[in-house]
């Protein structure tokens, strides 16, 4: 069974706009794109997504087995996925921006290289990880049954966005990054609208049990 279509757009929305929010991730796209082009860019961003499926994979096998092994636990770890998101949005919100694109880049480096470093660089991300746990549940519908496959849709919708918006971040590293560096509360707003996304998942949660 595939996620219901409010699954689906709740979950695509919040995807967006956290992705797009200033980040290690997005913003190392959008340095070694303006640096090194936007094909480099582009294929170190690509990189960086697909590092997302093994985030998916443990989400997905790890709320697969807290269901079959307690309900409770698995309502547990939603409840403490939302308090970490609360905890995350608060600090998004008391964020003074100021995030810049530096051009520090990477070295000179083949496009399989640059690809392997975005890759190895989102995998091996323990705040990456732990974000992915606390997320993912957040939209899985127990009632619905296979919590595995819902999570794994999930993240396989989270890891698509992430590959055409990193995709666009590194065609347009050069403009993207000079308006970040000129426009310095462009992080800032950025970070409440990503700030209040998680307050309101986390309250989301809370609220509902």
């Amino acid at each position: 069974m595939f996620i219901s279509p409010e699954q689906f757009i709740g979950f695509l929305g919040a995807a967006l706009l956290i992705t797009i929010s200033p980040g290690p991730d997005n913003l190392m796209v959008l340095s070694v794109g303006m640096t090194r082009g936007r094909r480099q860019g582009m294929v170190f961003g690509l990189g960086c997504a697909l590092g997302c499926l093994s985030h998916t994979l443990l989400a997905a096998l790890g709320v697969s087995a807290l269901i079959k092994a307690s309900p409770l636990a698995f309502g547990a770890l939603k409840l403490l996925g939302g308090g970490y998101l609360i905890w995350l949005g608060y600090g998004a919100l008391r964020s003074r921006g100021g995030a810049r694109v530096d051009g520090a880049g990477l070295p000179d480096e083949s496009l399989r290289k640059l690809f392997t470093k975005g890759l190895f660089a989102n995998m091996i991300n323990p705040k990456v990880v732990l974000f992915f746990l606390s997320f993912l549940p957040q939209f899985v519908v127990a009632s619905r049954g296979d919590a595995a496959w819902q999570t794994a849709q999930l993240g396989l919708l989270f890891t698509a966005q992430a590959v055409v918006l990193f995709g666009l971040l590194g065609y347009f590293s050069g403009a993207v990054g000079a308006w970040i560096n000129r426009t310095p509360s462009a992080g800032k707003w950025m970070d409440r609208v990503a700030g209040a996304i998680f307050v309101g998942l986390g309250l989301r949660l809370i609220i509902a049990r």
